[in-house]
């Protein structure tokens, strides 16, 4: 029981790292020598805002930086009342608040990297349009199964001695 729950825990701290990776790193998309993440666009020079991201033109943009704040605030509150409901549960009950927090995360990782998928041309210079996507990127899409199966995980956990 205590490698299951040591391995629970593991997992649950691994998708909370890729989450704090992929909203924080920036290097969501690259081109030749710049960078674009969630917030700036980055050169050899320096890290700049990106333009017009404060205008409701850019909403999706605005909508991916929140829902992947959330997904990481969400999966740092679930292993805090993982950890809560470990000392607090009777024997035998499921961690299903804790569940429905990762699996809440989950969802905000998805929506967040599909809205990002989709509209991710739309807020860029004409210039950045002939990039690729970076690890961040695909560090949030790795997140997202992660959390999910931790949210599974975590419905189908019991609480035993």
């Amino acid at each position: 029981m205590l490698i299951i729950l040591a391995s629970i825990v593991l997992f649950h701290i691994t998708s909370a790292i890729l989450l704090f990776i992929a909203t924080i790193r920036n290097v969501w998309w690259v081109w030749e020598d710049y960078t674009l993440d969630l917030w700036y666009h980055c050169n050899s020079t320096g890290c700049y805002d990106i333009p017009n991201s404060a205008t409701s033109d850019a909403a999706y943009l605005q909508t991916v930086q929140a829902t992947m704040i959330l997904a990481t605030i969400l999966c740092c509150v679930g292993f805090f009342v993982f950890i809560l409901q470990l000392f607090r549960l009777k024997q035998g009950e499921r961690f299903v608040f804790t569940a429905i927090i990762q699996l809440l995360s989950a969802f905000c990782v998805m929506t967040g990297a599909s809205i990002y998928t989709a509209e991710h041309l739309s807020f860029k210079e004409k210039h950045f349009k002939n990039g690729d996507y970076g690890y961040s990127f695909v560090v949030a899409w790795v997140a997202f199964p992660m959390t999910l199966l931790s949210g599974l995980m975590y419905l189908v956990l019991r609480k035993r001695k």
